[in-house]
């Protein structure tokens, strides 16, 4: 299948000998060296963007240095791995990076990649040696919290006392959280073998991907390459489905863990497996050896799982309450497809009351602009998409009464563009919804030809910082038109088209091994003629947000297109929103005033944006006990004061579950250190907490309800 979409979606002898020699004093296992095919994936990349980029870039001495530098923030971006010498060693290869993708030679990265490694695994080797001999808490002293825009430390012995000071704050940091002396020493011990073990399991893909996208993203944000095992995960998140056990897998203790079970899925089916237990061990087929898995990174874990439907996979698996070392149990299951439905468009409906009036809002929860690209290809009806999904959600409102609608684009980074028109087409119509020019200056206006209004009655959006690209298509045609009223906080400005680009067809590949380009080829432009790249989208009523306009979006990026603007597109509004918006906002403002709940918000960006701007923090015990107990009892009064509503869908609000109050406080564990049991907890905790942003969205469209009646005509 011919795999083409669009998509809206973060002496050289001499140095080499040196490097080599260099190698002998450090306790790196291996060393990487580049094979053929990526050295043909990394030249056939170099051809087409070079040609085709919306914004074609020569590879030359300005675009190597510029890949240089990219790439050294790839790999040490807090510059706390490599010393001022390792740089200079390297600096005689900056204006050469690209030249030397063009002859084939990827040799520099792939030994600036080694050298790195070793790097990390001396560091944190170093770590460990410093956990033999404790820490003073009582003395005077701050550890600078961001690195990025200081130089490279200059001696072995300045970045020896960097690292004494990030391994003080972690002890600390677990301290405060009440673990004793021993308990803290085996957790960071831990923490840092797992961090070694990490740098041993470093594969060739691991280097090519980083390189590549430090050279992609040297010409603009949003061009990437994908190894074959990234393409297939990018692949299963736009289709939302895969083949395999229907498991999800978190790594603690270095075995694999099943922290979440699919209703319906072979591994739910089969009864024997429970959420807790640990994969020990996987073999294919019938009578295929089986593999001891523990200790494996999650990705080569995960592969070996999955497979070719309606094949055998067997686990080797110790239950959740047996000790390591314990009896194991064998479970074999038949490999089926299992939808990802948690990350689908959802719905609810929320019950508004004003005074006499009660009013029905059905909210629907759009977490990406999904497309089960094959499936559509081969001509299956019924292939998974956000706007299939979101029609029948709708459909669904229809016949339950609901009042208004409001769909929450909240996190939604993008997806596909046909999705975005689609989607947005089932409350316009037939009509304009973008406009999308080429590197030639070319314009082709995007109109779903077949599309019929679905949704005639009072519409909100809420979007935030991190609604991107599809998201801000959606929400800006909505505002052009005046369907709906936009709500939250300006999105992220991402204006840009990316179309994918299959290595693996283009060279005949029998089977995938070269990866994909995800490729910038237009940018996109609101029916009005502006482009929200850059600006993104205003809402017509804004709420704080800790993702506010002092947090860089699209703009945060030194490269990014700048924002521009060509001739609009004749269209019609479909309604008069901006007449009631001022009612609105002056109605949304009085709520906000008196509720307690919104100056517990803004108490809870203004610590956020406290903790952002911080430079470095104190690492002494007292400062720091005297500002967790100070933070303890601000969140202990507001228990005590909180209104008890509705819990919603998101984790912004104010009425804290204890779990939510001990993770806000920062119990010095990282992803991966807690048990399962304690990670659902804590999750589920996080999921009762109110969303009082939405709450309030919902209270915005019950007022908008009375002022637009007149305008709709109810279907």
């Amino acid at each position: 299948m011919k795999k083409i979409m669009l998509l809206l979606i973060l002496g050289l002898s001499g140095w080499v000998q040196a490097v080599a020699i260099d190698s002998t004093a450090a306790s790196f296992p291996h060393d990487l060296q580049p094979t053929q095919l990526e050295v043909k994936a990394a030249h056939m990349a170099a051809d087409i963007i070079s040609r085709y980029h919306y914004k074609a870039v020569p590879l030359d001495q300005a675009l190597s240095e510029k890949i240089f530098d990219r790439y050294l923030k790839a790999l040490d971006p807090e510059k706390s791995f490599f010393l001022q010498a390792d740089v200079d060693r390297f600096s005689g290869e900056r204006d050469k990076m690209g030249p030397a993708i063009r002859r084939d030679d990827l040799s520099v990265p792939f030994a600036i990649f080694n050298v790195s490694q070793r790097r990390v695994a001396q560091r944190f080797q170093y770590a460990r040696n410093l956990l033999k001999h404790g820490f003073d808490f009582q003395v005077d002293e701050r550890f600078q919290i961001s690195r990025e825009t200081q130089p490279w430390p200059q001696t072995t012995s300045e970045l020896d006392e960097l690292w004494r000071k990030r391994v003080k704050s972690e002890w600390l940091s677990l301290k405060l959280a009440g673990k004793d002396d021993p308990s803290i020493v085996k957790t960071l011990d831990k923490r840092y073998e797992h961090a070694l073990k990490r740098v041993s399991q470093t594969t060739n893909a691991d280097a090519f991907q980083t390189f590549m996208n430090a050279y992609t993203m040297s010409i603009e944000p949003h061009t990437n390459y994908m190894g074959p095992r990234a393409v297939e995960e990018f692949d299963i998140a736009m289709r939302l489905s895969l083949v395999g056990i229907g498991a999800s897998i978190s790594s603690a203790d270095d075995t694999a863990t099943i922290s979440e079970l699919t209703a319906g899925g072979p591994a739910s089916r089969s009864g024997q497996i429970k959420v807790g237990d640990r994969i020990v061990g996987v073999a294919q087929g019938a009578a295929g050896p089986m593999v001891d898995v523990v200790g494996w990174r999650p990705d080569d874990l995960i592969e070996l799982i999955r497979g070719p439907a309606e094949t055998v996979v067997r686990l080797a698996v110790l239950p959740a309450d047996a000790a390591d070392g314990g009896k194991q149990k064998f479970v074999s299951l038949v490999r089926k497809p299992v939808g990802l439905e948690e990350d689908a468009a959802k719905s609810s409906i929320e019950t508004v009351s004003d005074g006499a009036t009660s009013r029905r809002i059905g909210v629907i929860t759009l977490p990406s602009f999904y497309e089960d690209f094959a499936g559509k290809h081969d001509g299956d009806p019924n292939f998974k998409s956000a706007t299939h999904d979101v029609q029948r959600l709708l459909t669904a409102f229809k016949s339950q009464h609901v009042d208004a609608v409001l769909v929450d684009l909240r996190g939604n980074g993008g997806g596909s563009l046909t999705q975005a028109i689609e989607l947005t087409s089932l409350f316009i119509g037939n009509v304009p919804v973008v406009q999308q020019r080429d590197a030639t200056g070319d314009v082709v206006v995007g109109i779903d030809t077949q599309a019929s209004v679905v949704w005639h009655g009072p519409l909100g959006v809420l979007i935030d910082k991190r609604s991107a690209s599809a998201s801000e298509i959606f929400a800006a045609a909505i505002q052009d038109y005046g369907r709906g009223v936009i709500i939250g906080q300006p999105s992220f400005g991402k204006g840009t088209v990316q179309s994918m680009i299959d290595l693996d067809e283009l060279a005949k590949s029998a089977k995938p091994q070269l990866g994909e380009l995800k490729m910038t080829v237009a940018q996109f432009f609101r029916v009005s003629g502006g482009t929200t790249q850059l600006k993104g989208v205003v809402p017509d009523i804004g709420f704080p947000g800790i993702f506010d306009e002092g947090t860089p979006g699209e703009s945060g990026f030194d490269n990014a297109l700048p924002w521009t603007q060509i001739k609009a597109v004749y269209y019609s509004p479909r309604a008069n929103v901006k007449s009631i918006l001022p009612v609105l906002a002056e109605q949304h403002a009085l709520r906000i005033k008196q509720d307690p709940d919104f100056k517990n918000l803004q108490a809870d960006i203004d610590e956020f944006k406290r903790q952002r701007d911080m430079k470095d923090i104190s690492l002494n015990e007292a400062e720091r006990r005297k500002e967790r107990v100070t933070r303890q009892a601000q969140l202990a009064a507001r228990q005590a004061n909180s209104k008890h509503g509705k819990p919603g869908t998101g984790s912004s609000g104010a009425s804290l579950p204890n779990e939510a109050i001990s993770t806000a406080l920062d119990d010095g564990l990282l992803p991966g250190e807690r048990s399962v049991t304690e990670e659902l907890r804590v999750e589920k905790s996080l999921k009762s907490i109110k969303d009082i942003v939405l709450i309030e969205a919902t209270r915005i469209m019950s007022n908008a309800i009375g002022l637009l009646r007149p305008m709709y005509t109810w279907s």
